[in-house]
């Protein structure tokens, strides 16, 4: 049986149940019935104009919406009751005259006509019903208006508790999204602190690298310092001819004026090896190494090319800072005893 057939059954007016059908948009029996409670008395509208309402039809089996068999069986004695069809299932049809009411042969309870037994048979599952001579007796017209406003109550209370548990689930809701967002910062923030320690990490690894460097450098020029002080040292006890500082060897006797100039060679005799740190003139960080001092120059010339594609052995030319000097490519075949830079010398390649 259709909510239409339903609601006509129980005295409806049809006009009433087309426009809340209509209105409800076939949501179910009990919307139709609010619809209809909600504007008695107001005349009935052209359906034509009716806008359907935009709420979400009822679920599976209506059972959110419907009414119970105590709220049905009010309405139908409220607004009038129907012809009384034969059985439901079984029955004498000699006794259909004096049928009165449907009674449920599994629960034994009576019903005013087969729409509430239908009901009742949907939402309990019983099959089994039969008429009955029991005559239920229509209500008083104080009694129908008691009944009506208890099932007012009945359905306002329904509709509250429903209210309820709609804003209990909205706070539950709010509660989960707020989490969520909350999780997400926390998150943000997490990673955020993390990057900011990694990026606080790098700058102190790169001043400590810089610390370094420039510890290095300074060590280095420190170095050369006492390099060029010992070497100048050596060179002034050599012209004078007084024991070099550092060596055990004893100091040079000076020789007769023809002889001068091998001064430098002869002293040079006890230096097996001469470390030599050689700078480019592009500036960079500087080549040491030690070669034996009867190595020449061009041996010199081709460790550095060795060292860096950029210097090539044929073009290369090298001087000094102290005593300032210039080698010419005639000096490349020369060793560097010969040319005094024993035991040690700072040369620029350029």
């Amino acid at each position: 049986m259709s909510d239409r057939d339903v609601l006509l059954s129980m005295g409806f007016d049809p006009a009433r149940v087309d426009w809340a059908l209509k209105a409800t948009n076939n949501r179910g029996l009990q919307p139709a019935m609010d619809h209809i409670l909600e504007n008695d008395g107001k005349p009935v509208p052209d359906l034509s104009t009716v806008s359907t309402s935009s709420a979400p039809a009822a679920g599976a089996g209506g059972a959110e919406h419907e009414e119970d068999e105590e709220e049905l069986e009010a309405l139908q004695a409220v607004y009038g009751k129907a012809n009384i069809a034969p059985a439901v299932d079984g029955g004498s049809a000699g006794a259909e005259a004096e049928a009165k009411s449907i009674k449920c042969s599994v629960c034994g309870k009576t019903f005013k006509n087969t729409a509430v037994a239908n009901y009742h048979a949907e939402k309990s599952g019983h099959d089994q019903f039969e008429e009955s001579a029991e005559e239920i007796k229509p209500l008083t017209e104080e009694e129908k208006q008691q009944k009506l406003a208890e099932l007012r109550e009945k359905m306002a209370a329904k509709r509250a508790a429903k209210a309820k548990e709609e804003a209990q689930e909205n706070l539950a809701n709010e509660a989960i999204r707020r989490k969520a967002g909350k999780d997400v910062n926390e998150l943000r923030e997490e990673i955020k602190a993390k990057e900011l320690m990694k990026e606080a990490e790098a700058k102190r690894r790169e001043k400590l690298e810089d610390a370094k460097a420039r510890a290095a450098i300074k060590a280095q020029i420190e170095a050369d310092k006492r390099e060029r002080a010992e070497r100048a040292a050596r060179e002034k006890a050599l012209r004078e001819g007084k024991p070099v500082p550092g060596s055990s060897a004893p100091a040079a006797v000076p020789a007769p004026a023809p002889a001068a100039s091998t001064a430098p060679k002869t002293a040079g005799k006890d230096y097996p090896e001469t470390r030599l740190q050689i700078r480019m003139a592009s500036g960079g960080q500087p080549y040491t190494t030690t070669l034996p001092s009867d190595a020449t120059l061009r041996e010199v010339a081709e460790f550095l090319a060795a060292q860096t594609l950029s210097v090539d052995v044929e073009t290369v030319n090298f001087t000094m800072s102290f005593p300032r000097k210039t080698f010419a490519r005639a000096d490349f075949s020369r060793t560097l005893r010969e040319l005094g830079l024993t035991p040690s010398a700072v040369l620029i390649a350029s």
